[in-house]
């Protein structure tokens, strides 16, 4: 997230506040749910990835979480701290961030107000992910860091679907940028590219082919999302099943009981992060006492509530009070321009939960479509395949219903109710491309209306503009599009090795932004002139193999940010000589080997990462802080699985992660036992029947 104005955060105004009184004695004891026992067993393979069997869909939520936290109970325990308000208390000063936006959400409110509109079996698997936890918390003591965080209860893993969807599509930068007093990002009305997210933390490439484009006569589905290798937003590859149908093969987050993306027997999806306009800011009229605002004519109380941030310093937690304010629009932040009400998508809504799950126990198209149209999961792009053929192409997005009359991508008065949108447009409404002629559906985080090439494609005019959908195009978009559609006998070699792509299109902004640079007149600068000469060798790839690549990958990413925002890119003479002077500084030459420093490392695994910013073949973020000065590939290509239904609808599928199962547990044999074939574009077997879990199953036992 961006800075918030945390200027009550300086330790002096801490102790001054807070009198130095300590965090666990405000911290809240939630009641241990009832007690019950859980049927499931856990089959670990050569790799580690737990295959989890339950009796019931509840007993296997139950294994799944004490298997994630056999592998990752730290970043579980974050998640669980930040749907109690108390991430502050292991994270200082940043994890009060999110404990601050919890409360101006209503995100636990929500949870508690609409828990029970969840399905009986949703809230027992909730519940039985929440014991699970409890189970592992109790048997390892040593590992817990907050007093009273456990036991959690099934509200707790609702409350983090509720806090953490609308950072996808970006309300954290609107909340920052509001709090600090700047105008919201939104889109350029220009290019209709919403702005606000890091172009570095959004990502993904997604296929999907049917049989009659596949030589080998099969439905293809590659899923290939791009997330942070580390931390609370990054993959973790599990198979489950129960006698009552979860039976599901893919990743999830931690905190999720169930699998989120990935196939089941019969049908299969995976998600793009996609940038509609899903967010309204309003400008509100506030009285004289500022405890009051003007709506239809009337003055409405401004509904304000007291909340305490826990914060830790050193050995520390203090608790720091803060203010939160709601509106009929929405949660309020108040800067030095006003006060400003936020609505946006999927506002005190608890369906997502439901939707996930639905979608997993789907065995058909009819079924996974009226999942899809519950209407809870509140944006990412959806790419299905099943065991009949039928691939598809769905622009999720709970788009608010908008009124005619008013500039959504601008601030909107907050005084009349003409302006206030009331829930999203209906299922029918959204994009979407089932069966295209083409015989394939991609997205890369282009518009959707490039998805299935030449012939197939939506129309921008057949959707009303006030769903604010983007228009922007990804090199990624670009070149699967082109290689799919050249070819109408893909080979799975070839369809491997589009997802392995590392060409970047001259058609696509990579080329006007290079083309700058060979423009410029460096005559009176050697040293440019010497890196222009070299940019003007580039093959166009980063593959590795040529002089120029990791000169040419570095202005290329520091062009990125711009280009994904739609903002003016930056003056190629400065950005030149920024790439230079940063390229002489930390390597000693401007052409040092895309494959000497480009690396995925973790504990003493080093190796070479190919790949770009914006190729199929993705390399999205780099952690520059080694102390080799080489850089450290943390965000791109992470959980990749490939998913194919033969002619008779028998699945097989293989999947691969950067690092492996053990997410953060170094003394574990998994911890990086997959980097190898990660790096090599290679893939391990998904064992996803239980029968053959069992067979190549290392370890079995019973939670």
């Amino acid at each position: 997230m961006r800075k918030l104005l945390w200027a009550l955060l300086a330790l002096v105004g801490l102790v001054a506040v807070a009198g130095l009184v300590w965090e666990p004695l405000v911290a809240t004891q939630y009641a241990a749910p009832a007690p019950r026992k859980y049927d499931v067993e856990i089959a670990r393979d050569s790799f580690g990835v737990p295959h989890i069997n339950g009796k019931t869909d509840a007993d296997a939520a139950y294994g799944l979480a004490y298997a994630h936290a056999e592998d990752d109970f730290s970043t579980i325990e974050d998640v669980v701290a930040m749907t109690r308000g108390r991430y502050g208390a292991i994270a200082g000063s940043d994890g009060a961030k999110v404990d601050f936006v919890l409360h101006l959400l209503g995100a636990r409110e929500t949870a508690d107000r609409r828990y029970l509109e969840l399905s009986p079996q949703v809230r027992a698997v909730a519940e039985a992910y929440a014991a699970g936890l409890n189970h592992y918390a109790e048997k390892h003591p040593q590992e817990v860091r907050l007093s009273k965080l456990f036991p959690v209860t099934g509200k707790d893993i609702v409350t983090g679907f509720v806090l953490r969807a609308p950072f996808f599509y970006g309300l954290d930068s609107t909340i920052g940028a509001l709090a600090e007093g700047k105008p919201q990002p939104k889109e350029s009305a220009a290019r209709m590219t919403p702005i606000g997210r890091d172009p570095e933390m959004n990502g993904s490439n997604a296929f999907a082919i049917a049989p009659k484009r596949m030589a080998d006569g099969k439905t293809w589905l590659i899923s290939n999302s791009h997330q942070p290798y580390e931390g609370q937003v990054a993959w973790y590859e599990a198979v489950t099943h129960s006698n009552e149908g979860l039976d599901m093969a893919g990743a999830l987050f931690p905190g999720s009981p169930f699998v989120l993306l990935g196939h089941n027997r019969n049908l299969g999806w995976t998600n793009t992060v996609n940038r509609p306009d899903l967010i309204d800011v309003y400008k509100l009229v506030l009285n004289e006492a500022g405890d009051k605002y003007r709506f239809d004519g009337k003055w409405l109380a401004l509904d304000t509530k007291r909340v305490w941030l826990p914060v830790k310093f050193g050995p520390f937690t203090l608790p720091v009070p803060q203010t939160v304010y709601r509106s009929v629009h929405g949660p309020v932040i108040k800067n030095k321009r006003g006060a400003f009400a936020i609505r946006y998508a999927g506002i005190d809504n608890v369906k997502l939960v439901e939707q996930y799950y639905r979608n997993t126990k789907a065995r058909n198209w009819e079924e996974w479509a009226k999942s899809m149209a519950i209407g809870g999961i509140p944006a990412t792009n959806f790419i299905y395949a099943d065991k009949t053929g039928r691939v598809a192409y769905i622009y999720n997005a709970l788009f608010p219903d908008r009124k005619p009359g008013f500039d959504y991508t601008q601030e909107l008065p907050g005084d009349t109710s003409a302006a206030l949108w009331n829930g999203p447009v209906e299922f029918d409404r959204y994009p979407k491309i089932v069966d295209p002629a083409s015989g394939f559906v991609q997205n890369a985080n282009n518009n959707p209306f490039l998805a299935a090439g030449p012939g197939s494609e939506m129309k921008p005019s057949d959707y009303s503009p006030y769903l604010g959908i983007e228009l922007g195009m990804t090199n990624r978009g670009l070149r699967a599009t082109e290689l799919l559609s050249a070819d109408s006998s893909i080979t799975h070699e070839e369809l491997l090795a589009i997802k392995m792509d590392t060409i970047y299109s001259k058609k696509s902004w990579v080329g006007s932004w290079i083309a700058s640079f060979a423009a410029l007149d460096l005559k009176d600068d050697p040293e440019l002139l010497k890196a222009q000469k070299l940019l003007a060798t580039w093959d166009w790839t980063s593959d590795g193999k040529g002089a120029a690549d990791a000169f040419a990958e570095r202005v290329i990413r520091l062009g990125a940010r711009r280009n994904w925002r739609g903002e003016t890119m930056p003056d190629p003479r400065k950005t030149l000589r920024e790439a230079v002077d940063e390229f002489q500084e930390r390597f000693g030459r401007i052409d040092p080997p895309l494959a000497d420093i480009q690396r995925l490392r973790r504990g003493k695994a080093d190796m070479a990462m190919l790949g770009g910013t914006d190729t199929l073949r993705a390399t999205t973020m780099w952690d520059a802080e080694q102390p080799d000065k080489k850089v450290r590939v943390r965000h791109g290509d992470s959980f990749i699985m490939l998913i194919r239904w033969d002619k008779d609808g028998t699945i097989t599928s293989e999947s691969i992660q950067p690092y492996g199962a053990a997410t953060t547990r170094p003394e574990s044999p998994h911890y990086t036992d997959q980097m190898k074939l990660f790096v090599e574009g290679k893939y391990k077997p998904v064992h996803f029947e239980w029968a053959d879990a069992v067979k190549a199953s290392k370890r079995r036992y019973r939670p």
